[in-house]
């Protein structure tokens, strides 16, 4: 390129944040250009590995949900039971699992502007659907909905990217694939004015902007990033989705100034497939997932539970307990269930690419698993004893509990006790990282004296703030959607430098 190009805005990344940031600011008028670091090949960030899972905060269920699923007709919308979440509910549940540390104008936010971003992704053409297979229990003759969690993009992760895409493609939008943001560039006030690139073929090229978007993930991509601030062993991690979240865009901004925000030494990390390969494969998407521990029991190598798989619903709980499953021997666990509960199991566990063993009887389990084989008989036995009656119902917190043994299991506590039992082998994979860059309510970020940084906007999970210790299911693509439908608006009114 000879002549150096110029836009209203660029957006650094091109998940669904960076994706959402691009169309709002196209649609107040600016020309726009994403930069992606990937390939197309790769195209999509996290987002496309992800469920597609939106958790956003309803009153009624008929009378919110028909404007985001207009393909559904009322009698399939009454043949589901969906309890109602109220913005308070949404609010209380940030506020239980992030210990109370969210940060309040985010989480304000975030709750103001899910449900209208859910109506605006819809009117351009993203198509929900009830997410009954990951979401629901059949109870009685309906499915009921647990966790406040109700809909998921169709195709998924990756279906939710190919759309937005498109989107974007045919609004005008331009695209520059493999090509990678290095540093931003700034005038003799310390306003950003533009991004260097690194091209495709190796040059570079600066790229001259009124305003840059952020919106290019964490550093979960980045081994020593991840050593550097979550600690010892963090290297070792599965990497649930893109090789390409490296974290560069968090430190083109710390460059210049930026503010450091948030939980920097946490991260989003789950029970991940112990034979998965190290960074995520889009062929699999997030199916390596396995999320149906609060049924069953999980143990160690050697054989003894570390957590209590019924604290909550899994939207509440297995965000955080990879970072468990990391600190036991070898890195390992196992997930343990009997024929009452296997017919219960999410179609995560049906796949090929599963790390699985089932047997009549528990020692011939541990074998197979190489689980010690003494440890994992006492570790049942004792659980059993501790089994109190009770109703079991996976849709609700049932109460059915043990009693007198540590770690507990506060709900759904059935004895393993009926062959053939199946083990699924786990191991930790990191989602995101939480620390991340300081913004304001118009998604501006904010130096270290809590000033704005002209011309620069974040969002995304580079955005730090709003997760600490833990995180409620289907926050994040809400999130990032959000905050990149405020980022674009700003960043397409911003005046320049």
């Amino acid at each position: 390129m000879s002549e150096t190009p110029a836009y209203d805005v660029v957006v650094v990344g091109a998940g669904n944040a960076g994706l959402a940031a691009a169309l709002s600011a196209k649609e107040r008028g600016a020309s726009v250009l994403v930069l992606e670091k990937a390939p197309k090949a790769e195209r999509g960030g996290n987002s496309a590995f992800t469920g597609g899972l939106f958790r956003f905060p309803f009153d009624d269920q008929m009378r919110d949900f028909p404007a985001l699923l207009p393909h559904y007709s009322r009698e399939e919308l009454e043949a589901v039971e969906i309890p109602p979440y109220p913005r308070r509910q949404f609010e209380a549940d940030v506020e239980r699992v992030t210990e109370g540390l969210a940060d309040p104008q985010l989480v304000d936010m975030l709750l103001s502007n899910a449900y209208p971003t859910m109506k605006w992704l819809t009117e351009r053409g993203v198509r929900w659907m009830l997410a009954t297979g990951r979401q629901a229990y059949k109870v009685g003759e309906k499915y009921r909905f647990f966790g406040n969690l109700i809909l998921e993009a169709n195709g998924g992760g990756q279906g939710l990217a190919d759309k937005e895409f498109e989107i974007a493609e045919t609004s005008g939008i331009d695209v520059w694939y493999d090509s990678k943001a290095t540093a931003l560039s700034t005038n003799d006030t310390g306003g950003v004015v533009g991004v260097q690139v690194r091209l495709p073929d190796g040059h570079r090229q600066t790229v001259e902007a009124r305003a840059v978007v952020l919106a290019a993930g964490g550093f979960e991509a980045n081994a020593e990033m991840r050593c550097r601030y979550l600690g010892p062993n963090w290297e070792l991690a599965h990497v649930r989705g893109t090789r390409f979240n490296t974290g560069d865009a968090i430190r083109m901004a710390l460059d210049i100034g930026a503010q450091p925000f948030g939980h920097w030494s946490c991260g989003h990390a789950v029970q991940w497939d112990l034979m998965s390969p190290p960074t995520g494969d889009l062929r699999v998407g997030d199916l390596y997932q396995k999320h149906s521990y609060p049924i069953g029991i999980i143990v160690n190598k050697l054989g003894k539970r570390f957590v209590d798989e019924g604290a909550d619903f899994r939207n509440y709980t297995y965000a955080k307990y990879g970072r468990e499953v990391l600190k036991q021997p070898e890195r390992a666990a196992f997930q343990i269930f009997d024929s009452k509960t296997i017919p219960l199991l999410r179609d995560e566990y049906r796949i090929k690419e599963v790390t699985k063993v089932r047997a009549n009887t528990i020692e011939e389990l541990a074998d197979q698993m190489t689980i010690d084989v003494e440890g994992l008989k006492d570790t049942i036995a004792q659980y059993n004893a501790a089994v109190q009656e009770g109703e079991f119902n996976p849709a609700v917190l049932d109460g059915k509990r043990t009693l007198g043994i540590d770690p507990p299991k506060s709900n759904w506590a059935l004895r393993i006790d009926q062959p053939p039992y199946e083990a699924y082998a786990v191991t930790c994979g990191i989602t995101f990282t939480f620390g991340g860059l300081k913004i304001d309510a118009q998604c501006r970020v904010q130096d270290t004296e809590d000033r704005s940084i002209p011309g620069l906007f974040a969002a995304g999970e580079l955005v730090g703030g709003l997760f600490y210790h833990n995180y409620p299911g289907g926050t994040g693509l809400m999130a990032g959607a959000t905050f990149g439908r405020l980022a674009g608006l700003a960043a397409a009114q911003s005046p320049g430098r």
